[in-house]
């Protein structure tokens, strides 16, 4: 038996946003207010209504999880390739009640290129933190700057 196409072929959907009420507009304004402001969804409902949109917080929330992921896609792909100079420094925190020194490589676009947590400020974690951050970048440094004491910390 042969399959017959359907008779009714349907479209793909040229838009992330189709078959949504609310034009493009609105529901990314929407969800750009949550993320950014860390509105609540009732306080973003309230301010699209000052504006003469009524929707429902529910509706915000199911729009945040739809496409909040889309959103973090889209401003990744915007970010710098990672620089070849590098400002390193290091500080000490508490973590779940043991203080913990915690490692940091940024590039000097104010990247953040990675963090180590380590329970010692030894050669070892800087070594560390530096083959982790050179395996996942698969970039070498070609200066690496370690900030002066009493200054501002790098940037970042």
């Amino acid at each position: 038996m042969r399959s017959h196409p359907d008779p009714y072929p349907r479209p793909a959907t040229s838009s992330a946003f189709a078959g949504y009420r609310f034009p493009p507009e609105v529901i990314t304004l929407a969800v750009r207010w949550y993320l950014r402001f860390g509105l609540s969804y009732r306080d973003v409902e309230e301010l699209l209504a000052e504006r003469g949109i009524e929707v429902d917080h529910v509706t915000i929330y199911r729009w945040v999880q739809r496409f909040a992921p889309e959103f973090a896609e889209a401003a990744r792909a915007r970010r710098h390739l990672v620089g070849d100079r590098w400002h390193v420094d290091e500080t000490y925190l508490k973590v779940g009640g043991t203080w913990r020194y915690l490692f940091r490589a940024i590039d000097q676009f104010g990247q953040v290129i990675d963090v180590f947590l380590s329970p010692r400020r030894n050669r070892e974690a800087a070594r560390r933190l530096f083959v982790q951050a050179i395996s996942r970048t698969r970039v070498s440094p070609t200066e690496v700057t370690r900030p002066v004491p009493g200054l501002p910390s790098s940037p970042g």
